[in-house]
């Protein structure tokens, strides 16, 4: 008899491999056990692009009403893009729009295997990345300098008063940048951080450089304190959990030596990078999950890669791929997770906790992608299946277990 679900899920469908490896997941691994309850929305790009890109406002506020969501990986147009899909315009990321609209803050955390060891030794347990998807660099103003004259940072407040500060005196060409950030979606970020922290059970790192910019990056670092302080110091207390702040020169030396096992909060630009050099570090990116959490409690699951193009193309010539599911597979049994634990039905948290473990006896086991191929350093040998034949196999290995 199948699960029965009582809330449905926001399903957001994508491009490419991934919205291949979509369907293949839905009808392997969980349509035969689960009576599926999803609102589904196409983010995949023609459909982006036949309601200017309006479905995706209408899936992030889908997510905002339901609370849990799970999503395909999608394209982001580049020029090249938009002549391959005939675009009317370079549509913006779909995963920008959807932090904006939920206010949410990025964790992204690596699935250890045994037989697939991380590059830094001592690593134990998974690191987890929480990044601060708003503002800075990503949302900066930017102007190439061609003659001598003087940059200057300009405020003018509506009350009519101006802060005016001087940047720079050019003598010659070069580059000037400004961004900013908002108290507000500080806050939302470190509440974010502090909440998931303590749903997790684990200690909360954050940094940023705030003796370099001694009023940008130390308010990040007040922010996150006085709210600490104010609404999470007793909680953390009692779960005997820690929060500290450092440097993110300190933090990436203390990240080196560590054994893992916490979460490490970091500004956008800097989540952005060290989120790369955690995975890559732990083994694959197809191998990292992705969660947005809102500070109101909305969830939204997906994969920390992209769409795979390069598998995509082979696939449409008839060819067969290996492309790894399984972050994919991940993002979907945390959604479920997610929507079993709020509706409280244990049966539904069991099937995504013993899918989960089915992925990984089966990579364990011997049978994985071939992008593990060549990481592999198990005591039984690697066998590389193509990407239908490894979800059969997870199949077969979750059916057996139970």
């Amino acid at each position: 008899m199948k699960i029965q679900m009582k809330t449905p899920l926001v399903e957001m469908d994508g491009d490419e491999m991934t919205r291949v490896l979509w369907k293949d997941i839905k009808e392997i691994l969980l349509e035969p056990y689960i009576d599926l309850k999803t609102e589904y929305y196409d983010l995949g790009l023609p459909a982006r692009e036949a309601t200017k890109d309006q479905i995706t406002v209408d899936a992030a506020e889908a997510s905002k009403r339901l609370g849990v969501a799970v999503k395909c990986a999608t394209i982001t147009p580049n020029a090249q893009r938009v002549e391959e899909y005939n675009l009317s315009e370079m549509w913006k990321s779909p995963n920008g729009t959807i932090r904006a609209i939920l206010d949410g803050t990025v964790f992204r955390t690596p699935i250890m295997v045994k037989g697939i060891e991380p590059v830094v030794k001592n690593w134990k347990e998974p690191i987890t990345i929480a990044r601060h998807a708003y503002g800075d660099v990503y949302r900066n103003q930017e102007m190439r300098i061609t003659e001598p004259g003087t940059a200057s940072l300009v405020f003018e407040s509506d009350s009519g008063s101006t802060e005016k500060a001087v940047v720079f005196r050019f003598e010659g060409p070069g580059v000037l940048q400004g961004q900013y950030n908002k108290d507000d979606s500080i806050a939302s970020f470190a509440r974010s951080c502090f909440q998931y922290a303590l749903d997790q059970g684990k200690d909360l790192w954050f940094s940023s450089k705030d003796t370099i910019s001694k009023k940008y990056d130390h308010r990040f670092k007040d922010i996150f304190q006085e709210i600490f302080d104010a609404e999470y110091k007793e909680a953390f207390g009692k779960a005997g959990l820690d929060y500290f702040y450092t440097l993110i020169d300190d933090a990436v030396a203390r990240v080196i030596r560590s054994r893992g096992g916490y979460i490490w909060a970091c500004k956008n630009y800097d989540g952005d990078v060290m989120s790369d050099m955690i995975s890559t570090a732990f083994g694959s990116l197809a191998m990292m999950t992705s969660v947005l959490v809102s500070p109101e409690g909305n969830y939204e699951y997906e994969a920390a890669h992209g769409t795979v193009t390069r598998h995509y193309y082979k696939w449409l010539k008839g060819e067969s791929t290996s492309t790894n599911p399984v972050a994919t597979i991940f993002a979907w049994t945390g959604a479920l997770r997610k929507r079993g634990e709020l509706d409280e039905i244990p049966e539904l948290v069991e099937f995504a906790e013993g899918l989960e473990a089915a992925c990984i006896r089966t990579i364990e086991g011997g049978k994985m992608t071939g992008d593990l191929v060549g990481l592999w350093s198990g005591d039984v040998p690697a066998q590389k299946l193509d990407s239908r034949a490894f979800l059969e196999a997870i199949r077969d290995e979750m059916e057996a277990a139970a």
